[in-house]
C-alpha cells in the first residue's frame, strides 16, 4: 500500500457542521433568486407595428343606465347583473336583470345589455334579451364564456295568476354576426 505524500487534511472528512453550511449557503442563494428578476420581454418585430392592448375600463354600471321599462311612479329595480366581455372588441358589455319596485306581486323582468357610450359615463342599452312584455320572470342569471345564460319562469296562458309561473325555461344568448342569437329556443316545460 503507498502512502500519500501529502498529510491527510482536515476538510477530506466531512462532518455534520459542513453540511449546514453548504445548506445555509444553497438557502442563501435560493432565497437571493427569488429577490432578482429578468426584465420583461420588450421584443418586437422587425417592420411590423406593434399593436397595444385595449385599454381595461370599467364595465358599465347599470345604476347610470336607462332602461326602455316604464314602471310609471314604481322605481326600477335592478336584481342582479353581470359583465363580460360578450361581442370580443376586448371592452366589457354588463348584462342587467331589471324590473319594476311593485312592492308586491311578481312584475315581469327585462334583461338588457349595456354598453359604454364613447367618451360619457353614462352606459346604454344596446340589446334587449328578456322583454317584460313577454311576462318572464329570470332566475340563474350568469354572463360566463361570452354567453348570457338565465332560467325564465313564464305563463302557459293569460289566464295564470302573476304569483304563481307554471313554465319553466333555460335560455342562452351569444353574440353572432352583429347580433345576440338565442341559442337554446324557447320551449315551455310545465314546473
Amino acid at each position: 500500500m503507498q502512502h500519500s505524500a501529502v498529510p491527510e487534511l482536515a476538510h477530506t472528512h466531512t462532518r455534520p457542521i459542513h453540511w449546514v453550511a453548504t445548506a445555509a449557503a444553497l438557502a442563501a442563494v435560493v432565497a437571493a433568486s427569488g429577490f432578482l428578476q429578468p426584465d420583461k420581454a420588450t421584443a418586437a418585430q422587425h417592420g411590423i407595428e406593434a399593436k397595444s392592448a385595449p385599454a381595461a375600463t370599467t364595465p358599465p354600471d347599470p345604476a347610470r343606465a336607462d332602461f326602455p321599462l316604464d314602471c310609471g311612479p314604481a322605481k326600477v329595480l335592478i336584481q342582479k347583473k353581470a359583465s363580460g366581455d360578450l361581442d370580443g372588441d376586448g371592452l366589457p358589455e354588463t348584462v342587467a336583470v331589471v324590473r319594476c319596485d311593485a312592492g308586491s306581486g311578481t312584475p315581469p323582468s327585462g334583461v338588457y345589455v349595456l354598453t359604454a357610450s364613447g367618451g360619457t359615463s353614462k352606459p346604454r342599452v344596446v340589446a334587449t334579451l328578456v322583454d317584460p312584455e313577454d311576462r318572464l320572470s329570470v332566475q340563474d342569471f350568469a354572463v360566463r364564456d361570452a354567453a348570457v345564460t338565465a332560467t325564465l319562469l313564464g305563463y302557459s296562458s293569460p289566464d295564470v295568476p302573476s304569483c304563481c309561473p307554471d313554465v319553466n325555461e333555460s335560455a342562452k344568448w351569444q353574440w353572432k354576426n352583429g347580433a345576440f342569437v338565442r341559442s337554446t329556443p324557447p320551449a315551455a316545460r310545465s314546473m
